[in-house]
């Protein structure tokens, strides 16, 4: 799939999501995103991949296998690269860095990419919230303060029915329009692309 069809692709499965977003809007919560009382980073490093997502021009050319890998750097910055397979099939990846803007929980977090407009500083407002992570930590959701960006986030590509249902309930929670995430294509878990809220 060529790069102008992959981005009338996305366009179309926006419109889809828009269109179910009307038959079937869900009551947002004030206020911005919370975060979780307490992340414990060391166990929150390594890889993820992402099952469900606010789509972001960022993000068009990616057709599946969307992951984010984090590392320690120190104890206010973690390692950033983030990767996925193209629609051509090859590779995208960007690296950056996430620096903690709440020490108190550690779970909000300014993530900047070098040569990236207006996200290039290592300095700058919370866009990263963690606001639910699992027990075991095993999936998390985050987001940015006033939810334009919505990230479904799992240690493992695939999960079964009842983890899909948990999954909308939380995003649900947080104040989200389960509408407007679409899932994303994972090797070894789902294929398709649809708005969450019809899972």
């Amino acid at each position: 799939m060529t790069l102008s069809k992959a981005r009338g692709f996305a366009a179309g499965l926006l419109t889809v999501a828009a269109a179910v977003v009307l038959a079937n809007p869900a009551q947002a919560q004030p206020g911005a995103l919370a975060p979780v009382p307490s992340l414990d980073v060391q166990r929150y490093l390594g890889t993820w991949y992402q099952l469900a997502a606010v789509p972001q021009p960022f993000n068009l050319d990616c057709a599946r296998d969307t992951r984010a890998t984090y590392g320690l750097v120190d104890p206010s910055n973690v390692s950033v690269a983030n990767s996925c397979t193209t629609w051509s099939g090859g590779t995208n990846g960007i690296n950056g860095n996430a620096r903690v803007t709440d020490p108190v929980t550690n779970a909000q977090l300014h993530v900047s990419f070098p040569d990236v407009p207006f996200q290039s500083s290592l300095d700058g407002p919370t866009n990263y919230v963690v606001t639910y992570i699992a027990d075991d930590y095993s999936w998390a959701l985050v987001g940015d303060p006033a939810r334009a960006s919505g990230f479904v986030l799992s240690r493992n590509p695939a999960v079964d029915d009842a983890g899909w249902t948990q999954i909308r309930q939380v995003v649900e929670s947080r104040g989200y329009n389960s509408c407007l995430l679409l899932t994303s294509p994972t090797t070894g878990g789902r294929e398709g692309i649809q708005p969450l809220c019809t899972i």
